[in-house]
């Protein structure tokens, strides 16, 4: 039986596999290759790396990194989570099984991408992006527009007002917008456009059609929310918030003993630096709630 069965190999689960490898610890990685990292054309805020680096070169480096230590990293989709007490059996959808003491998910989120001709292509060229947090400094004094329901655009578009003054609220859907959050923009300089009616992406950036016409933006930030991908969890009776994602104690355990979580599954600020760190606290943790594994002196004969 494993200690850990390790459920996703995105920067969460890769870091936590390193960890659990330097603690010499029996455990697997079972990853089916969706990291939302995937989607990033250059990180600037992903620590130690001044010049940038894309979500599939983090991962490549992450994956090499945990290689090293001697993971081995299974391809495949778990897609069901058992408990009896004493163990947790985890079936994929090809039927393997695997058995483990602890389970840790990483399995992340899936975002809800707006439906427009050239997605893939904007995202690369950054006419579409997909987190502020990350990636507003690159749109500072750009013309940005920001699609959500009419309330979290505002929301969103004020968050966005730190680094450009030409931010614009789209509607992604028919509906008014609350008192305060017309307050909010108000406050904030933020254009309130119409609802949208059709988009698409080049190379310049994203075209919005609206009832007041076609508007042509640097950068669009769909904000259209996203699928917390913490069923396997929730299946079992762990708790999670209005969104979806899981809520852990202040070691990463959910609140069915002996099952973890780690990264944007979890109920926190969604950054790549948020999400290893909260692997380094669950892997310690793990190391420290499984059996000792002292190490045997090595004797030359």
């Amino acid at each position: 039986m494993l200690d850990v069965l390790v459920v996703g190999a995105g920067p969460a689960g890769l870091t936590a596999a390193t960890y659990l490898a330097r603690f010499h610890r029996r455990f697997a990685v079972v990853d089916a290759g969706k990291s939302r990292a995937r989607w990033i054309p250059t990180s600037h805020n992903c620590p130690g790396f001044p010049s940038g680096i894309g979500g599939d070169a983090l991962l490549g480096k992450l994956r090499e990194q945990a290689e090293s230590f001697g993971v081995c990293i299974d391809e495949g989709r778990i897609e069901r989570l058992q408990h009896d007490g004493d163990a947790f059996a985890a079936t994929a959808a090809d039927g393997r099984t695997w058995r483990a003491r602890f389970v840790l998910l990483a399995t992340g989120v899936v975002d809800v991408m707006p439906a427009m001709d050239g997605l893939e292509a904007g995202i690369a060229s950054h006419a579409v992006r997909l987190c502020a947090v990350c990636d507003g400094y690159e749109a500072s004094d750009a013309e940005i527009a920001v699609l959500a329901p009419v309330d979290d655009a505002i929301r969103h578009a004020a968050f966005l007002r730190s680094f450009s003054q030409r931010v614009a609220a789209i509607p992604s859907e028919a509906g008014a917008p609350s008192p305060e959050c017309v307050e909010v923009a108000k406050q904030a300089g933020i254009e309130l456009l119409p609802t949208a009616l059709a988009m698409h992406c080049d190379d310049s950036g994203c075209v919005v059609e609206t009832e007041a016409g076609t508007r042509r933006f640097d950068t669009l930030y769909p904000v259209l929310g996203s699928d917390a991908q913490s069923q396997l969890a929730s299946e079992l009776g762990a708790a999670v918030d209005d969104n979806g994602e899981l809520i852990v104690d202040a070691r990463m355990q959910t609140n069915v003993d002996g099952l973890y979580a780690v990264g944007d599954v979890v109920s926190a600020l969604n950054q790549i630096s948020v999400a290893m760190g909260h692997a380094a606290i669950a892997a310690s943790a793990l190391h420290g709630r499984l059996p000792a594994n002292w190490r045997e002196r090595q004797v030359d004969v």
